[in-house]
This record gives C-alpha cells, sequence and structure tokens, in this order.
C-alpha cells in the first residue's frame, strides 16, 4: 500500500499516511489535542472538508471552532440536525432560519407555536440524533433532479433556487433518511455537534449555538430587542416586494426591466417613508439639537444623513453636518491596538475635548472653526470659514461612536437624538441558508474602495477582521442605546454589486490567504441573476454611495 507523509501544522513531526486515508482518519487521531471539535482543514490556502481523502497536500493545518470557519461549518450542522429533530416529531412542516441575534439564530416552524414543551421535545431528539454520530453524505446530484426532489419535499424555496442556478449539478447532504442543501461545507457527522440549545422567543425561538470567541461552551443569549424588531419590519417589507429569498429575486429579475423596476421603486419608497417618519420623531421632540448617526463600515450612514437632512428641511428644519472622521488626532498621536497597529475605530482615536468644546460653542450660537482631516497626510487641520447655528437649528453629526455617551458626555441627553444605521438584510439563500449581515457590508465595501480609493479586493478582505473587532468592541454594544434604527439593505443590491465584485474578487488567486474568502464570495454572488440597468436606481438610493452616481457629494 502506498504510503506519504504528512506535516500538520503545530505538531512537529511528519505524520505517514496510507492511500484511502481521510481528512477526518487525520482529525481523530488528533482531535484530543485541540479544544473543540474539528470541523475542516486547510491545505494552502484552500479550505477542505473532513471526508474528503488526503491527496497530494503535503501540509495542513485543521479547523476548530475557534475560526470563523469552523463556526460556519458548525452551524449548518447545527441546522441539519435541528430539521432532522423537526421533521421526526412534527412530519413534513418548514423550518425556516431568519437572522441572527447574538449568539443565537432566530428560528421558526412555520403554523406551530414553539413553546418551551415543544422546544425541550426537539432539543432532546437533536441530543439523540448527536449521539448516534451519524456521518453527514455528501452527494451530487443534477440540478433537475435536485429541484424535483425538494419540490416534492415542500422546499419550494430550494427548488426555485436551483431554477436559476448556472451549473448543471447540485451538492447535497443526506443523513439517514433527510436530505438537505447547504451554502457551504458540513461536519463530518452529527457528533461533531454537541453545544446547542432551544430558547423560546415570543412566536419563534433562538437556536443558541458556541461562537469563535467560546468554543467550548455555550454563551448567554442576550436579547436586543430593538434590533430584533428592525429585521422583523424588513422581513415584512420582504413581504411587500415578494421577495424573502434569491430565488424569488431572481423570479422578478428574470421577468425583464419593467418587474425589476417595480421592485426598485418599492423598496426605494420604503426606504423614504422610514427616513421621513424618523424626521417626524425628531421634529416631535423639542429640546433635540443633536442628530447622532452610527453603525458599522458599509451600512450607508452618509447618504442616510443627507437624505434625514432633506427630510428636516421639508419639515421647515435647516440642520448642519458634520463628521467624526474630521476629529481624528494626527496619526501619530492615533492609539495602538494589541498588536501594535494604529486603531483607528478606537473611539480614543478621535479628538473627543475638542468635539465637546465646538458642540458646546455652537449650541450657544456662537462661531466655530471646524476641524477637517488630511487622510492622505494623516493630519488634522482647520476649515477656512467659520460656521454657526441658531438656537433651533440642528446638528446632523456621522461617525461609527455617535452612540456611545462618551463622545457626547457634555451634551444633556435630552438634546440628543440617536440613529444607529446598518445593513440587516432580510434576504435569505433559501429557508435554511441565512445571508450573514456581514457578507453585504463587506461586498459593499470592496465595490466602494475599489471604485474611489484605490483598493483591491485583496486589500479590503485583508483589513476587514480588524474592521470587524473594531465594530465588536465600538460600535455594537451600543446598538440598544439609540433612539431609532434605518435598515439600509435593499432586496435588490447583491443582484447590483453582483457585477461590480465578481471582477474584483477573481483577481485574488490561491498564493494569499484571503483567497478562501474570496472565494466564498464568488460562491455566493453567483447564486444571484445581475440587475444590469443600473439607470432604475434612483441616484439619492443608498447603493449610490458604493457603485457610484449619487447625487449627493460625498
Amino acid at each position: 500500500m502506498t504510503k506519504k507523509t504528512i506535516r500538520i501544522k503545530g505538531i512537529e513531526e511528519s505524520i505517514p499516511v496510507s492511500e484511502g486515508t481521510t481528512f477526518q482518519d487525520l482529525a481523530c487521531r488528533f482531535s484530543g489535542r485541540y479544544g473543540s471539535p474539528i470541523m475542516a482543514v486547510k491545505s494552502g490556502n484552500s479550505l477542505f472538508e473532513l471526508c474528503r481523502l488526503v491527496g497530494e497536500e503535503k501540509e495542513i493545518e485543521f479547523v476548530d471552532l475557534s475560526s470563523l470557519d469552523g463556526i460556519r461549518i458548525y452551524t449548518r450542522g447545527a441546522i441539519f440536525i435541528l430539521f432532522m429533530a423537526v421533521r421526526e416529531l412534527l412530519g413534513k412542516v418548514s423550518l425556516d432560519v431568519h437572522h441572527s441575534r447574538g449568539s443565537g439564530l432566530i428560528c421558526e416552524i412555520e403554523g406551530v407555536v414553539a413553546n418551551r414543551e415543544l422546544l425541550e421535545k426537539i432539543q432532546e431528539k437533536m441530543r439523540e440524533i448527536a449521539q448516534e454520530n451519524v456521518p453527514f453524505i455528501k452527494d451530487t446530484i443534477g440540478k433537475f433532479e435536485a429541484i424535483r426532489i425538494f419540490r416534492e419535499d415542500g422546499q419550494i424555496d430550494k427548488a426555485l433556487l436551483f431554477k436559476y442556478r448556472k451549473k448543471s449539478t447540485v451538492n447535497i447532504y443526506r443523513c439517514k433518511d433527510y436530505l438537505n442543501y447547504f451554502y457551504g461545507y458540513m461536519p463530518f457527522s452529527t457528533g461533531s455537534v454537541g453545544y446547542f440549545s432551544l430558547i423560546p422567543y415570543g412566536n419563534y425561538f433562538v437556536l443558541n449555538l458556541p461562537s469563535a470567541s467560546e468554543p467550548h461552551a455555550l454563551p448567554d443569549f442576550v436579547d436586543q430587542p430593538k434590533i430584533s424588531s428592525i429585521f422583523l419590519e424588513h422581513e415584512r417589507w420582504g413581504s411587500i416586494l415578494g421577495v424573502k429569498t434569491i430565488g424569488e429575486l431572481n423570479e422578478i429579475i428574470s421577468k425583464g426591466y419593467g418587474e425589476t423596476r417595480e421592485m426598485i421603486n418599492v423598496a426605494e419608497a420604503l426606504h423614504e417613508k422610514k427616513i421621513a417618519g424618523i424626521a417626524d420623531q425628531i421634529e416631535s421632540r423639542e429640546s433635540v439639537r443633536v442628530i447622532l448617526v452610527a453603525g458599522p463600515s458599509s451600512s450607508g450612514k452618509t447618504t442616510f444623513s443627507k437624505r434625514l437632512m432633506l427630510q428636516l428641511r421639508v419639515l421647515g428644519m435647516n440642520p448642519i453636518q458634520i463628521s467624526l472622521d474630521d476629529y481624528f488626532f494626527d496619526r501619530k498621536d492615533t492609539p495602538l491596538d494589541e498588536k501594535g497597529n494604529y486603531d483607528f475605530e478606537s473611539i480614543y482615536a478621535l479628538n473627543i475635548e475638542l468635539f465637546n468644546r465646538q458642540m458646546g460653542e455652537l449650541l450657544e450660537g456662537r462661531e466655530v472653526l471646524l476641524p477637517k482631516f488630511d487622510f492622505l497626510l494623516g493630519k488634522s487641520g482647520f476649515q477656512e470659514k467659520a460656521v454657526s447655528i441658531s438656537h433651533d437649528q440642528p446638528i446632523i453629526v456621522e461617525g461609527i461612536h455617535g452612540l456611545n455617551e462618551l463622545l457626547t458626555a457634555s451634551i444633556p441627553k435630552e438634546r440628543k437624538f440617536k440613529i444607529y444605521v446598518s445593513a440587516l438584510t432580510q434576504l435569505n439563500i433559501d429557508n435554511m441558508n441565512r445571508i450573514p449581515t456581514t457578507d453585504v457590508r463587506l461586498l459593499r465595501r470592496i465595490v466602494r474602495d475599489n471604485r474611489f480609493r484605490g483598493h483591491s479586493a485583496l486589500d479590503t478582505i485583508r483589513m476587514w477582521s480588524s474592521v470587524r473587532r473594531g465594530e465588536d468592541r465600538y460600535i455594537f454594544p451600543f446598538q440598544e442605546e439609540a433612539d431609532a434604527m434605518f435598515n439600509s439593505a435593499l432586496a435588490y443590491e447583491l443582484g447590483i454589486l453582483k457585477s461590480f465584485a465578481e471582477p474584483l474578487l477573481v483577481q485574488i488567486d490561491d498564493s494569499v490567504p484571503e483567497f478562501v474568502e474570496a472565494k466564498r464570495l464568488l460562491r455566493f454572488i453567483d447564486y444571484f441573476l445581475p440587475i444590469t440597468n443600473l439607470e432604475d436606481v434612483p441616484r439619492t438610493s443608498i447603493i449610490k454611495e458604493f457603485i457610484g452616481g449619487s447625487v449627493f457629494s460625498y
């Protein structure tokens, strides 16, 4: 029997491997050295499932739950086990995975009230399935066979998804007597999925799972009711538009420009109505003078602020706009992160003292020379012309730290109105494969950074983890402090972004670690039919901030 040797990252000696050995065989051999289950392997800059045979790889690295890739694979396995348990107890019902919330996923069994008693039964059945340690078997079948199988199984959303798939085959997974489709790799077996719990959540329930920061335990589920209400609002918007899944979006796009144009118009009208409603809220609070607009990267804060300004002017108000980016310290005075790099996401990268002093002076009716930061030189300066405001004129302040009370400590609470903006997409791949909100923002940023900042997709992906760490630390903890929330996601936008992002992502090859993420994003946007008639997108749209052609100046 032919033998070869392979090195495993973190293990010094070379390991002999016989022909026919799978990565799962190696994972079982070394699982005791890891704090959480092994989900996959990396070789070079490629990710492989454990069921795959060892080939010509010289060195591999095990991927467990301490990595984002490991968590993604684990989550898919948990959802499949949940699906199996629900089907065994309730028959051929529809399981919907709506969106993430903290450490969990908000789920729903269509037509069934998931009370505590039922959830305990489902959870017990899930544990039985996990203890059986049944393998997830990957199978490749023809596209039209997959459509037939899922249509007969009542999973119409998957059948519609495959209808517009360019490839002639589909990879499905079987476990016991069940089959399903998942966007991405799966664990080797049900026994790999040991940490989960089901928690009642109104008419829904939460599938609580580990995180990369807590891979060997279940974190406490922390509810965020304001964010959840925005997700549910966008689900209602999806119902209005008739677009809740990619298959439904593709169905509309395939009907031609007329149907697509109508969808775009309604989506934009929903945005405009929401912004007008927030303006009405602000007007109703006579004491408000400072409007703080905050949110994570590529959430569309700037365009939202400009559109809000227009709505406030309609109400007879005449706000001025200030960007927190102009209050950066000189680059040499920027605080460092734990790796010794400049931490531009930190609130302490801003001159908080200057900001508070100038806000106070403006509110007192005094003239102020606002700062102007030169990003090319990394130096702070001041604008040439002083500004002042009248006694009833509001100030819109846009920047990632707007919800943090530390930023505006000197301004009385009743004089502030805080708005959280993010792209919390309601669109899912199908009823069990959700679209992470961070993927939408990352694609927006890849397109914008290339078009307006000269950055490649590789540059953007390379720094994205740092941006995300900053969001987790400085933005997300303050979400629930907002007086109003605005969901900047548009049901149709991924059909637009596809044509811009795809040629940028294909430039990333397997010589760099970012290839794994680029490949994942390419597979994701491949599901979408492109929307090519950009003239149908209004020039005031949020998406124009990223693709260009906006009526606003940035």
